[in-house]
């Protein structure tokens, strides 16, 4: 079975309070979970930017989920120390765990005061920190200069066996080229089927039978209107494409970027409904998808009803 999760964001919820949407969302029968790792949150409203590391252990000791993170190595953080994180995580909470990599957006990793590249550079400097984690995975006493520099590091404490390495795709090109090397694709949903192009491109090109997650932003209230607002509230800063999102730095000017998205503009990227049937039957849309795990996050604040709710009516019938 698909395994349907709950997708805790960092850039909205305190830390302490995303622990306790975990364990309500797998007693309402979530059987997944996964995190951002943000250092900035997308717009003031939001508000939020817990260390996703320190949270993972304790959300991974409070529940029985699996669960991901998608993360940037090679800028704020160095990929022997992410390879670090994962496979204490790994030794610890073994199975249950798995990274997803991408290229990263400039409002995360730009604090460090490194020069921020173009994409293809930012590809290939991720490519050659994946391939530095999994040597350190390995137990290899890892030397490389290049895009990153490892001068000696080795891991004493080694997963079990190797973690999934996630490839974090949001164009057709992005998945072509990670379908030749990494485990498993995350994408999220997109209008007019481009999520199932990227997923198609993925598994044309070396993804077929890799595990693959979707990832859905969704609104969902009891009031139509307020399930519209909500999504108009706390995700409109996104609504933009994603190479405008990439370079952008500080919250005020991913805001600025939104001043013209309207509520009525927000079902591009959101999907939003006060419809519990709506939602269940977006979500089996996407299941034909052949998917491994469908992350849903509510992108409201009304965390607690959207929990129960799903629980009740769509996980149910999903299963």
């Amino acid at each position: 079975m698909t395994l349907i999760g709950f997708h805790a964001s960092h850039e909205q919820f305190p830390p302490s309070e995303l622990l306790e949407y975990v364990q309500l969302a797998e007693q309402a029968g979530f059987t997944a979970a996964m995190c951002s790792d943000h250092f900035l949150p997308w717009s003031e409203s939001q508000g939020e930017s817990g260390f996703a590391w320190s949270w993972l252990g304790a959300a991974l000791a409070r529940t029985s989920l699996p669960f991901g993170v998608v993360n940037a190595p090679g800028y704020r953080y160095h990929p022997a120390i992410i390879a670090q994180a994962v496979a204490t995580l790994v030794e610890m909470f073994p199975g249950r765990f798995w990274v997803a990599v991408g290229s990263g957006e400039a409002m995360n990793e730009h604090i460090t005061g490194e020069h921020w590249p173009i994409k293809s550079e930012r590809n290939a400097r991720l490519k050659e920190c994946v391939d530095v984690m999994r040597a350190l995975w390995a137990g290899e006493l890892v030397v490389h200069d290049g895009r990153v520099r490892v001068d000696e590091a080795q891991l004493y404490t080694l997963p079990p066996e190797p973690p999934l390495v996630v490839g974090a795709a949001l164009s057709v090109e992005t998945a072509t080229w990670m379908g030749e090397w990494a485990d498993a694709l995350i994408t999220i949903n997109q209008p007019d089927g481009k999520d199932r192009d990227v997923i198609d491109a993925f598994r044309d090109n070396g993804g077929r039978n890799k595990p693959v997650y979707l990832q859905v932003h969704l609104s969902w209230h009891l009031d139509e209107d307020q399930a519209r607002q909500n999504a108009f509230d706390q995700w409109r800063t996104t609504a933009q494409d994603s190479k405008v999102l990439a370079d952008l730095r500080l919250p005020h000017q991913f805001e600025a970027a939104a001043k013209f998205v309207r509520p009525e503009d927000m079902d591009g990227g959101v999907r939003i409904s006060s419809d519990l049937k709506q939602h269940v039957e977006w979500c089996q849309e996407y299941l034909t998808y052949d998917l491994t795990g469908l992350m849903l996050h509510n992108v409201g604040r009304n965390q607690r009803e959207f929990i129960n709710a799903f629980g009740n009516d769509v996980i149910r019938a999903l299963s």
